[in-house]
């Protein structure tokens, strides 16, 4: 009998991919799990229920953001520097602006990794910069789905590698934790030594990503007219508010760790000032939680379908049974290893939480088939990793798509998720095998 975690990714994945919606797509799946898995229609449904409370603050917080974000766009702070860019663009039109288009790449690039270490706010920065910038994008004929990898790269690669922020969190409390915690001495372990190959598996996809979409593409520009206004009267005052409305958001979004009281604080400050008239505040505010409710659907449905995952037990059982295939071969151990943990991240969608279920089956039967402390950590971690690229119910994709989409012409699968399980997971899939080998 077929695994429920294989049959419900597979059947989610596939339905996603034939241009279902990814929340049908979720549904579809976690009830076809759930049923492979034993647990009947009436124990299922149970189980996604009381998973959506699990999506349910990330979704309100991506709500109050859109609405956040709507806001910096009426005081006219991004189209600022969207017409900066505008403006260097056409001085440097017999160039092609090829200076910008650097400039907006590494821009974005620099802002992901930082939203993960310097400055920990995660995908918050997204719909706030991304989506006044696509009209200059657009100008330029950008390939999204090259932005979609460069910040996807942004939003994986430091946590997996550098043991700052978010980075802290997965590599010391969650990955050498749960390593310790099943019976191997971490003393002396460098997690950056022993993350080092898999991350560069990460650089080499980004640069594949350079080739694969080096060429232009046309959007129509008139979409983007329709969803962002391109000409916004602002004056210093207005940008002066926005700025310090940004700000508190952050800082207050570090503090107490909440998104949504950040993004809530810097929307009353727009209302206070005056930026926004509070007879605009209502309308403004429902423009800007439709902006972003598909993103927190998905969210929401995608915690559904992990904790019928969870309640089906086959996530152990597919571990464990991985572990009968390998016949003491170190090789095929770790390929396998690495496998089952894509299949599991994809299906939950965090790299996060995905460790303390892998790590418990897997840590003693590296020990098993010999492999060395440092090499057992790169297993976990970076069967951890996998999957949160390419995963459709990841904030790492759906963080990108939320800014590229605004205007309906970036596809969340076709656009986000298969772009970058193509650049980023076969890599990490083939550089973190070779790192186990060699560690």
């Amino acid at each position: 009998m077929i695994n429920a975690v294989i049959a419900a990714v597979g059947i989610m994945l596939i339905l996603s991919l034939s241009r279902v919606h990814v929340v049908i797509a979720l549904i579809v799946g976690a009830l076809v799990g759930g049923l492979t898995g034993g647990l009947g229609i009436d124990a299922t449904l149970k189980a996604f229920n009381s998973g959506l409370g699990g999506g349910a603050t990330v979704a309100l917080s991506y709500a109050l953001l859109g609405a956040f974000a709507v806001a910096i766009a009426k005081s006219g702070m991004a189209h600022a520097l969207a017409d900066k860019a505008l403006a260097m663009v056409d001085r440097q039109h017999a160039s092609g602006g090829s200076q910008v288009k650097w400039l907006l790449i590494g821009l974005l690039w620099v802002v992901a990794i930082a939203s993960q270490n310097i400055l920990p706010i995660h995908i918050a920065f997204i719909p706030l910069l991304v989506p006044p910038l696509l009209y200059v994008l657009t100008k330029l004929q950008l390939d999204r789905r090259l932005i979609a990898c460069v910040m996807t790269f942004g939003l994986i690669t430091p946590y997996m590698f550098l043991p700052v922020g978010f980075g802290n969190i997965f590599l010391n409390e969650i990955l050498l934790a749960n390593v310790a915690r099943s019976g191997v001495d971490i003393s002396g372990i460098n997690v950056t030594h022993a993350m080092g190959i898999p991350a560069l598996g990460m650089v080499f996809g980004l640069a594949v990503a350079f080739f694969s979409y080096r060429k232009k593409r046309v959007y129509d520009l008139e979409k983007i007219e329709q969803v962002e206004q391109v000409a916004v009267q602002y004056n210093p005052l207005s940008l002066i508010v926005a700025g310090v409305a940004i700000v508190a958001a952050f800082i207050i979004q570090l503090l107490l760790d909440s998104m949504i009281i950040g993004a809530l604080v810097g929307f009353l400050i727009f209302s206070v000032s005056g930026i926004v008239k509070w007879r605009e505040t209502d309308d403004l505010f429902t423009e800007g939680m439709k902006m972003m409710a598909m993103i927190g659907f998905i969210m929401i449905a995608a915690s559904g379908f992990a904790e019928v995952m969870k309640a089906t037990g086959q996530v152990q059982t597919l571990v464990e049974s991985s572990a009968s295939w390998i016949n003491h071969s170190k090789g095929i151990g770790a390929l396998l290893m690495l496998l089952v943990g894509l299949l599991v991240t994809m299906g939950i969608g965090s790299s996060f939480s995905t460790v303390p279920i892998l790590a418990a089956i897997f840590v003693p039967l590296c020990v098993q088939l010999g492999f060395s402390p440092l090499a057992i950590v790169c297993i976990v971690g970076t069967a951890g990793a996998l999957g949160d690229a390419g995963s459709p119910a990841s904030d790492s994709t759906l963080g990108p798509t939320s800014g590229l989409n605004i205007d309906g012409q970036h596809h969340h699968i076709w656009d986000t998720v298969v772009p970058t399980f193509l650049h980023y997971n076969l890599p990490l899939l083939a550089f973190g095998w070779v790192a186990a080998m060699i560690l």
